[in-house]
């Protein structure tokens, strides 16, 4: 994926990898024999060394955070490709919307593919007619509408000047937002709620969701991840992760005090 992602984005990257010490020599001749990676000097990488047996997503996020040189950072995810011209995109969009003095958070509306060999679109039409054909579907539309339905892609389809959209339980979108954001939760391990809690502290303080209405980025399929399928397969680890969840939202009554009672309720009726 990470020369693929080069290719669609000229921007500087921060990227933490969790990795063996063999994995990491590895990935050292991988990127020295890379014209791709070896023609980029703006791209950082941060290696986290393995310990344990879960994967410490949040951690890493965290990592590549605390290493930006930018004052403005898009937080994606490994296994997405962004559309051509996003960083000169959303570089515009940060100065017309005021960035530097609002407290937003910018959305780049994510999609999906289940094929491999993507013909991936070059604008917002293609981008359309793909969904409209069923070669691309919104993210995680078939197994998890809620952590995206708040973006409201019927209007986004449209939209032609971004637009604000209110939080809801379990909304965790792809953002752009300013170097001095909150930091994830790093009791989040594994597979759940490492995002959905990162977007609930943004909203705690008062962060305004704003959709781009040029802007998308597309998930590439590729094989569960070892965390998701013990998530589906282990009762523990789902008793585990709903301590987990508690635990925060108690965490953020006593930061935010009467404003997060919100996620309380909603948590309760989802």
């Amino acid at each position: 994926m990470l020369e693929a992602i080069c290719k669609h984005w000229e921007g500087p990257i921060s990227l933490a990898l969790y990795l063996s010490d063999a994995e990491a020599q590895q990935f050292l001749r991988y990127a020295q024999g890379s014209e791709v990676l070896m023609s980029r000097h703006n791209v950082g990488y941060h290696i986290v060394y393995k310990e344990g047996q879960f994967y410490p997503v949040n951690l890493l996020r965290n990592v590549a955070m605390k290493h930006i040189s930018t004052p403005y950072m898009f937080l994606s995810d490994i296994d997405f490709l962004p559309m051509y011209g996003l960083y000169e995109y959303l570089r515009k969009s940060v100065v017309q919307l005021d960035l530097a003095n609002t407290k937003k958070a910018l959305i780049v509306p994510a999609f999906e593919t289940l094929r491999y060999r993507l013909s991936f679109p070059k604008s917002k039409a293609e981008l359309l007619s793909m969904l409209d054909m069923g070669t691309l579907f919104t993210f995680r539309y078939h197994v998890w509408t809620k952590g995206h339905a708040p973006t409201n892609f019927a209007k986004w389809r449209t939209a032609t000047t971004s637009y604000r959209v209110e939080w809801e339980a379990d909304f965790e979108p792809y953002v752009v937002v300013r170097q001095d954001c909150p930091e994830y939760d790093r009791r989040f391990v594994g597979f759940g709620w490492n995002k959905v809690a990162h977007i609930m502290e943004l909203d705690a303080q008062e962060y305004e969701f704003t959709v781009l209405p040029n802007a998308y980025m597309i998930h590439m399929p590729h094989a569960p991840s070892f965390d998701i399928t013990k998530f589906r397969s282990n009762k523990q680890y789902r008793i585990c992760l709903k301590t987990l969840k508690e635990e925060f939202q108690q965490d953020m009554s006593r930061r935010y005090g009467f404003a997060a009672l919100k996620y309380l309720t909603a948590e309760n009726n989802s």
